[in-house]
């Protein structure tokens, strides 16, 4: 039988949530049931055992070795984080629905699953949907072609399955995101390499060049670059040579470049850990979703594929007046509400409703506020507050609150958490989350609560991948109530 560590070669049969590929292994005593994270029914695989139980095993994806029959070969750049770029998006979406619904039958106990779905939410594009991107620079590269890996390379890109060392250079577009961007990134890697500074060395935590983030405005059709570097022979580094370089060849498109010095050994792009300069441009986007403006810094947080988050948000603001609900001397509460986007489209939905918007992340709600400011929005309140502790200290809400919606993280809703959400006793919760399966366990404890599920609706928010986001309506059974 399989140890742990063993690499195997197996046939994917069929396929469970997350991405999970399922191949069998038939010994005397029964099928041995494989998982291998990013594959797709039909495909024979290389695969390293990362888990060993009983009668199962959970397994990392090395390669492909024989492609399914359903996948159409397109002409996009395969790279780890899109691993069904060649599966038809009808296909993709068939078994995404397939395999999430089952999870609310299993995790939720909901037998009935079938007549509360409400619908299967497309992304209105497969292709080049993204607004940000990170890319990797290593000297250790994993050439695609030859499947062999360099070292004292040059390599810009994403790193290569089931490391965190070795790095594929992205020779043409993913699919995924801007296109004259990812065409263009072979030639802006040949300009930086010729400046004579190394690629970051993952494992020794040196070298000079580590990163690219990339955020981008559908709105305006411009980019806002980030290219974060180490101290290392800082010295040497023209960095106004390097602007001047992306404006000559993207013009316009680029709104403003940054460079960041990050020195923290953390592979991590983000700005907070280092020193981060304006070479030139602005420092924000801005995006628009139904006719709102919202300024989009390279740190905040915003919907990774606008067009998709619009057909969610519409779902959820559908929910929320389902039935012809009016607010009147109610309050709509939007939890988790980050930037405040879900507040400020459901006050174009109602000028009578108080929308509540609250969030424990300061700076979050200071971009809420702002962007309420840009958009002329005065029937919306944003708090820097703890869920826990928001009726103690705003008690005039109290009993008011006639609908909240939540959009957590993709961890979910902490249990406390959860039951502090079912003690502000709404009529109505809508539940926007990233992970079905989190919002699947959380749903039985709202149905123990006093909460009817009414309708579940999906939305596919990441074409090529495993992911989905799903919208839950539920309402409160005024024949069956709970004391938390």
């Amino acid at each position: 039988m399989i140890k742990r560590g063993e690499v195997i070669t197996v046939e994917i049969e069929d396929l469970a949530f997350g991405g999970k590929g399922i191949a069998r292994i038939k010994d005397d005593k029964g099928a041995f049931i494989i998982f291998v994270q990013n594959t797709f029914p039909g495909q024979t695989v290389e695969a390293r055992v990362a888990k060993k139980r009983k009668r199962h095993a959970e397994c990392k994806l090395l390669k492909v070795i024989k492609r399914s029959p359903l996948e159409k070969i397109s002409e996009f750049q395969e790279i780890s984080g899109a691993p069904y770029i060649h599966v038809p998006p009808s296909i993709q979406e068939e078994k995404k629905k397939e395999v999430t619904l089952e999870v609310y039958r299993r995790l939720a106990d909901l037998q009935n699953i079938q007549d509360l779905f409400d619908e299967f939410i497309p992304s209105p594009e497969h292709y080049f949907y993204r607004n940000k991107m990170e890319y990797s620079f290593s000297c250790i590269e994993h050439d695609i072609e030859t499947d062999q890996e360099i070292d004292d390379a040059f390599a810009l890109g994403f790193k290569h399955r089931g490391t965190w060392w070795k790095v594929e250079s992205l020779n043409k577009a993913s699919g995924l995101f801007d296109e004259q961007w990812e065409n263009f990134l072979s030639d802006f890697r040949e300009f930086l390499r010729s400046s004579g500074l190394p690629a970051w060395h993952p494992p020794q935590k040196k070298g000079f060049f580590r990163h690219i983030v990339v955020r981008k405005s559908f709105h305006q059709d411009q980019l806002l670059i980030n290219l974060v570097t180490s101290s290392q022979n800082i010295e040497q580094f023209d960095v106004q040579s390097v602007g001047k370089f992306l404006q000559e060849h993207m013009g316009d498109r680029i709104a403003g470049f940054q460079h960041t010095i990050n020195d923290n050994v953390a592979d991590r792009a983000k700005i907070e850990n280092g020193n981060c300069e304006l070479v030139f441009g602005k420092d924000h986007v801005i995006e628009e979703l139904h006719g709102l403006e919202f300024e989009i810094s390279m740190e905040s947080f915003f919907q990774t594929n606008p067009a998709s988050a619009e057909r969610l948000y519409d779902k959820a603001l559908d929910y929320v007046f389902e039935g012809g609900r009016t607010f009147k001397d109610k309050a709509i509460m939007d939890l988790f509400c980050g930037t405040g986007t879900i507040g400020q489209l459901l006050s174009q939905r109602t000028e009578n409703a108080n929308i509540v918007g609250v969030d424990i992340v300061k700076e979050a709600i200071a971009d809420a506020k702002r962007n309420a400011k840009r958009n002329n929005i005065d029937n919306i309140s944003f708090f820097a507050a703890d869920v826990g502790k928001f009726l103690r200290e705003y008690p005039d809400y109290i009993d008011r609150i006639d609908t909240i919606v939540l959009d957590p993280p993709r961890a979910g809703i902490a249990p406390k958490t959860l039951k502090k959400v079912i003690a502000l006793n709404a009529e109505r919760i809508v539940y926007i989350s990233c992970n079905p399966s989190t919002q699947a366990r959380d749903i039985k404890t709202l149905e123990e609560s006093g909460y009817m599920t009414k309708k579940i609706s999906l939305v596919d928010q990441f074409p090529h991948t495993s992911h989905i986001e799903a919208v839950g309506l539920f309402e409160k059974n005024s024949e069956k109530t709970e004391t938390l």
